[in-house]
């Protein structure tokens, strides 16, 4: 498939989107496939997001988003890991993303029991 290749290195490729929410928008993905975030082996994440920064520089962007979905429940609709870098040139829904963000209420016991799970597999 053609593309509008922004900058490519041993372990990633990026291009412009051809579905972009705004002017600019970019994606970067992984040579090594993986579908998810946690199956990709940690240099390739290493390599990701100075590119993303680059491509944020490049286009003198104040406001944008990097974005990476997991699963087709968390909107990932390409199952191979990819990165969007998401320009947001004004604070209208017209362009860039729009994010919902539905806050959850956890009791301090409850958010102790969360922290425990998490920080005792780590």
């Amino acid at each position: 498939i053609p593309s509008y290749k922004l900058i490519e290195s041993e372990l990633s490729f990026s291009f412009l989107d051809i579905g972009p929410l705004s002017k600019g928008h970019a994606l970067i993905i992984p040579k090594d496939h993986a579908e998810k975030l946690h199956e990709l082996p940690d240099e390739y994440l290493t390599d990701i997001l100075p590119i993303a920064k680059k491509i944020a520089v490049a286009q003198g962007i104040e406001n944008y988003n990097v974005l990476q979905n997991n699963g087709k429940i968390a909107h990932q609709e390409v199952p191979h890991v990819h990165f969007h870098v998401i320009p947001k040139p004004s604070a209208s829904d017209e362009q860039g993303l729009v994010v919902g963000w539905p806050v959850q209420k956890f009791e301090k016991d409850e958010l102790q029991k969360i922290y425990d799970d998490i920080k005792q597999k780590l």
